[in-house]
Parts: C-alpha cells; structure tokens; sequence
C-alpha cells in the first residue's frame, strides 16, 4: 500500500511539474518573461539536473536583462557541475552581453580546452557556441574534437554553420568533404544542398556547386562525384548532362541501370524526347534481362508516337508494335504493350476493329484485376471512339465497382466525367470531377481540376449551355482523331461566341490541332489573338510560350522567340512556364551556358 502511494505521488508530482514547465515555457513564448522566470526558478530549485530548467530560466534573465543573477546562476551550476565544459561558454556569452569582451574571451578558449580533454562533449559546447550566435567558436569547437577523436563527425554540423554564415563555398565543401569520407552520406548532403540550388542553371549557386564538384572529379574520378552533377543536372532539367554522367557511373562499375532509367523516364515525363531516346537505347543495349529490355522498346515506341508526323512513320511504328509482340510473345508479360498497341490503332490508325481484337486476346491472359481493368477501360475508350457514349459509361462504371480505391478506379472516373461532357451532361460530370480534387494523382486531380474549371466558367449565366456543348462536341472530334472536323467546328464557335468565355479555350484548342496538321502560321494567329483577349487571361502565358516554341523551332524567328519568352520572365513572373523560358530566352541571346 505504502509503495503504491508513493507511486501515486510521484505520478502527480511529475505530472505538476510538466504542467508548469509548459506554462511557463508558454510565457516565455509570449515575452512575459518575469512570469516564465518565476516558474522556472522554482522548477529549477527542485531540479538542478534539468538541463531544460537551467537553460531556460538563465535565458529568461538574460531576456530581462538580470545578469547579477544570470552570473549567479552560472558560477552555481558550474560549481555543481565542473565537468561541464559547455558551461564556460555559457558564462562567456553572459559576460559578453554585458560588453565584457575581456572576460568572455578566455572563458570561450577555457570551453574549447575541455572539448580538447574530453571530445565527446563537443555536441553540447558547439550547440551553445551556435545557439547564442557564436558560429566561429562552434566551428573550432567540432574541427578541434575530430582532429583529437577522428571517429566522431560532425561535418554535417559544420556545413551548417557555413550556410547560416552564407559562407557557401565552404559549406559546400564540408558536404563535399562528408561524400568523400563515406560515400553513403551523397542523399544527406543532397537534402541539404537542395535548399541552396534552384532548376536556374545560371543560378550563382548552381554554377558554384558544379564547379566544386568537377574540380574534385578532376583530382580524384569516383562515382561520388558523377552521381552529385547527374543529381545537379537533373534538378536543373539538364538531362542530357545528367545521361552522360549515368553513362559514366555504368561503364565504370557497369552493374544497375536504375539511374538511367530515372533519367530516361523523367526526360521523357518533361519532354526531352532526344535525350529519353537515347536513355532507352542505352538500356536496350546493355540490359541482361527482357523485362527492362520490353519497357525501353515500348517506351521507344511512345516517343515514335509523339514525333510521328506523316503516314510512313504511323506505318512504322504499327510495324515496330509487331515486331515486339513477334519478339516477346502474346502473354502476359506483353499485356502492357497490347494494351497500347490497341491505343496506337485506334487513335492514330483508326483502326478501332482491331484494337478490339488485341485487347479481347490480351483479356485472357491478363494476370491480376488491375490489368483487367487497364483493359477494360481501353475498350471503353473505343466505345467513346464510336459514340456509344452509355455502353462506355457502364464500362467505366464497372472498372470503379471492381477496383474501389485505386488509381485505376480513380482514371475510370475521370474517365466517366470526360464521357459525361461529351454528351453534354455538365451536371454529372461536374460531380465525379468534384470527387477527383482529391484524388492521390497529381495527374488526375489537375485533369479534373482543369476540366471542372472549363465546364464552370462556360455553364455561368448560359442557362441551355450551347457555346459549352459546341466546344464539347470539337473536343470529342479531336479526340476521335477527326483533326480537321474539330478545327471547323471551333471556327463555328469562333465565330458565333465572340466574346463569350468559351472563346479564349477555343482559340488555345484550335492552335493546338493547327500544331497537329503543321501549319504554325495559323496556330501563331490564334496565339497571338488569345493575347490581346485579356492580359489577366488564365491562357495568355500558355500562349507566350507556345508562340516562343514556335518561333524558335519551327519558324526560325529568334528575335520573334526572345520576345515571347520576354513577356513571361517580366510580365508572367507566377507563370509555370517561367524557368524554361528564361534558360530558352539566355540560349537564343547567346549567353555562354555551362558546359
């Protein structure tokens, strides 16, 4: 009974205790520092061990300017605790808030000449020589203890105090010095180094941190050095300059393509098709198994697909398709690539008949639920295809029962929403993308968010939705691959809505299949017109940056392109197209970039 009690007690005590150390930790947080140093006086009095209750309450002093006591306490607590070297600094930084620089100077050395005798303890002085701003003490402080005890590091530490000092060329070398002690610590130093770095390849400190890292890949080749520049270029989208470091990585240890297929796929995600192309080929050629063999065939394929201009090359990728599936077999290793062979024909052959046949096949051998439904969605996508918009609605639909919570069910919704739309039931299709904002894809949220902002902006105030449902009705036909049919009907709607909201997204959606058919001169007009809209237009960036690609790659205008990009770096300075159009706008005006 008698121990139980005393439990009890201690229970409580402690209970009371932290109950008062958060008031009056919550005082000192508000600046009533004479309130937070009663409580912590009396917390400290019971408790002289406590760290918290020492450091505090000699800060509340300090804040309050009582440096009597804060001397006081110091000399006790040092009194009690001669072994703590930390608190030579303590005492030195009080008596240098006084502008007793004469006393506060030995009392440093006195706290760096323990962590001399005892290096262990260097954390604890280099954290209170940091914490009341001290920065070159600190450092001497963890320099001093790894030159007497080289097991310890505290180079992180160090390369943090440079930072804070914005001294950035020796914090970069401290990283740099911890990736050439122990290779593993590279995801460290690039966390930290990625709060210095921008995706602006002429950004100060980018062309600092390459300089650095090249100079010691000069001195010393190691993979260390080559992973740092791939990481650098891949930040700054450079992808190219990061394959060649890849490349190099593997033909000197020549045993993981995971690093080439990262920058193989991001390049390809960003665009960068040349560089992507290459990746793959990379992989193809020194892969040992088929599995990666297959995926950078079809992702081969993919980027065929996205350059492919005329008849001849839809004919050659058709055949490629064939050759893979000649290669590989029709099993259930291939199902991804009869899926998107199926794709291929509908949508760039119009060949829905036979798509439907590859995917009928692919059925029965598809090995899980998801494949399953991956299929069934590219039938229902035929269907849209062949305007049988309620027999596609209920395959959607089923794909969403058969496979709640994923990203598959998540696609078949969208998938219904967009269906929706093209029938022309808003309502409905503004319901399923109100779900979509929340989806775990940022692909699929940002789909739903744009569609659901297209239909609200154009359903306000047009109560039977005309405009809307025209501009539905081109979206289908473009989908269908009816390019030409798509650009009439949103000359129609050109012509008939001028000046109603549906009139900016027309113009942008008419440029984009004008881009299709090669014919730039006509998307540039419509470009240009959505400029002159409204300068707070949601598009007008889109369309600066269009009319810069256009002008700088297919109508060798780079006076016309610099001006483009121009208007986004000082007018559009949110634009998300900002970055690229500054490196591009510097590449055509000759700047020297970096190698």
């Amino acid at each position: 009974m008698k121990k139980a009690l005393l439990i009890l007690l201690f229970i409580v005590i402690n209970y009371a205790n932290a109950q008062n150390n958060k008031l009056a930790y919550d005082y000192f947080r508000k600046g009533e520092f004479e309130k937070s140093a009663a409580i912590y006086e009396e917390l400290y009095n019971k408790n002289t061990r406590s760290n918290n209750y020492f450091k505090q309450l000699l800060k509340c002093y300090q804040e309050l300017e009582y440096f009597p006591k804060a001397d006081t306490l110091l000399l006790n607590h040092l009194n009690k605790y001669p072994k703590k070297g930390y608190l030579f600094a303590e005492l030195g930084y009080n008596y240098q808030l006084q502008n007793q620089q004469e006393k506060a100077t030995p009392l440093y050395e006195k706290a760096i000449k323990a962590v001399e005798l005892k290096p262990t303890s260097a954390y604890q002085t280099g954290r209170t020589f940091q914490e009341n701003h001290l920065l070159d003490y600190a450092i001497q402080t963890y320099e001093i203890a790894m030159q007497k005890q080289p097991s310890l590091n505290f180079d992180v530490y160090i390369a943090n105090i440079y930072g804070e000092k914005g001294e950035i060329n020796n914090m970069f070398n401290a990283y740099l010095d911890m990736v050439e002690k122990k290779e593993s610590a590279i995801t460290t130093v690039q966390r930290y180094i990625s709060k210095f770095i921008t995706n602006d390849n002429q950004n100060t400190n980018n062309l600092l941190f390459r300089k650095l890292v090249l100079t010691r890949l000069q001195n010393n080749p190691n993979n260390s050095w080559n992973k740092l520049l791939s990481w650098l270029y891949m930040q700054q989208k450079d992808y190219n300059k990061a394959l060649i470091q890849e490349k190099a990585i593997y033909n000197r240890n020549g045993s993981d393509l995971n690093s080439l297929f990262n920058v193989a796929d991001i390049s390809y995600e960003d665009n960068d098709y040349l560089t992507a192309e290459k990746a793959y080929a990379f992989i193809i050629e020194n892969a040992k198994n088929n599995i990666d063999i297959l995926y950078a065939k079809n992702q081969l394929i993919q980027i065929a697909i996205k350059l492919a201009k005329t008849e001849e090359d839809y004919n050659n990728i058709e055949q490629k398709y064939k050759q893979i599936l000649t290669e590989f077999g029709t099993g259930s290793n291939t199902v991804k690539t009869q899926i998107n062979f199926a794709d291929f024909l509908v949508f760039s052959k119009n060949k829905p008949n036979e798509a439907i046949t590859i995917l009928n096949q692919a059925k029965t051998v598809a090995s899980s639920k998801f494949l399953q439904g991956e299929i069934k969605i590219k039938l229902a996508d035929i269907l849209v295809f062949n305007n049988k918009f309620n027999q596609a609605l209920i395959t959607y639909t089923q794909v969403q029962s058969d496979i709640r919570s994923s990203d598959i069910a998540q696609i078949a919704r969208l998938k219904v929403a967009k269906t929706s739309y093209y029938k022309g039931d808003f309502d409905w299709a503004k319901i399923q993308l109100k779900v979509l904002k929340a989806a775990t894809s940022k692909l699929i949220s940002n789909n739903a968010l744009k569609l659901n902002l297209l239909i609200g902006d154009n359903i306000a105030g047009d109560t039977i939705r005309v405009a809307l449902k025209k501009y539905a009705k081109a979206d289908l036909l473009s989908y269908q691959n009816k390019t030409q049919q798509a650009i009439d009907t949103l000359s129609l709607i050109l012509k008939d809505y001028k000046g109603h909201a549906i009139e900016d997204e027309a113009l942008f959606k008419q440029a984009e299949l004008y881009k299709k058919q090669n014919k730039y001169e006509l998307a540039v007009n419509n470009y240009i017109k959505i400029t002159k809209l409204k300068k707070e237009g949601i598009l007008v960036d889109d369309a600066y940056y269009e009319l810069g690609e256009i002008y700088s790659k297919q109508l060798n205008d780079t006076e016309k392109a610099k001006e483009m990009y121009q208007k986004i770096i000082f007018d559009y300075a949110n634009s998300i197209f900002l970055v690229n159009a500054r490196k591009k706008y510097r590449k055509l005006r000759g700047d020297t970039l970096e190698q």
